[in-house]
């Protein structure tokens, strides 16, 4: 479900910001309770500043578009009405353009164009760390779709934290340890220089992943 809200700070405190939230014309009694309960498990704010669009994210949107166009060889403009329809009945987010459309907006189109090019594997012409305007939510998809965030090929979870020497890794709970999807290559890479360079070559780092 997606609505538009009216909120404003509580109090701020070290666990983080409370806010005072109105969902006009909404009775939530019952959805909320299922958070209570642990039925739901995770929602989602998001926070419009005003900003429009900025050229780079953009440029980066056209590109990606463009190499949808080359995977399936339809154009540029007719990829972008069929991906921007199935954007919005899955984030319900309202009618927009690239021209004028708000930087978050832009920001989450980036991210489901780039989710889908990694669900039905379209090669990028650049690696997808370049490409986004989320690296967070990047990395994230590498991992769920086992694509390597440096290069776009097959990737393997690699494990940012270390687990350390002597553990079972089919009994280890890893959930709280950070990482990353890399390729037999770039997995290899980072075992043979160090994480700090490797993040530092390639402007990655690993994620606490859960699905």
């Amino acid at each position: 479900m997606y609505r538009e809200i009216r909120a404003r700070v509580h109090s701020e405190t070290e666990e983080g910001t409370f806010l005072y939230v109105l969902i006009p014309g909404e009775r939530l009694t019952d959805q909320l309770r299922k958070f209570a309960d642990g039925r739901i498990l995770d929602g989602e704010l998001r926070i419009d500043d005003g900003r429009t669009i900025t050229a780079n994210q953009r440029k980066k949107a056209w590109a990606t578009l463009g190499d949808i166009a080359l995977w399936n060889y339809d154009d540029k403009e007719a990829n972008h009405f069929h991906l921007k329809n199935m954007f919005m009945i899955a984030s319900g987010e309202g009618m927009f353009s690239l021209s004028d459309c708000t930087v978050t907006t832009a920001r989450h189109y980036i991210s489901f164009l780039i989710e889908f090019c990694f669900e039905w594997g379209v090669p990028l012409s650049e690696p997808a760390i370049n490409r986004t305007d989320d690296i967070d939510t990047a990395i994230f998809l590498s991992i769920k779709h086992k694509i390597c965030i440096c290069c776009g090929a097959g990737g393997e979870i690699h494990h940012w934290d270390a687990i350390g020497m002597g553990r079972d890794r089919r009994t280890f709970d890893d959930s709280n340890h950070r990482k990353i999807c890399l390729c037999r290559a770039h997995h290899n890479e980072a075992h043979t220089i160090g994480r700090e360079e490797f993040e530092a070559r390639h402007h990655v780092y690993g994620i606490i992943y859960n699905e």
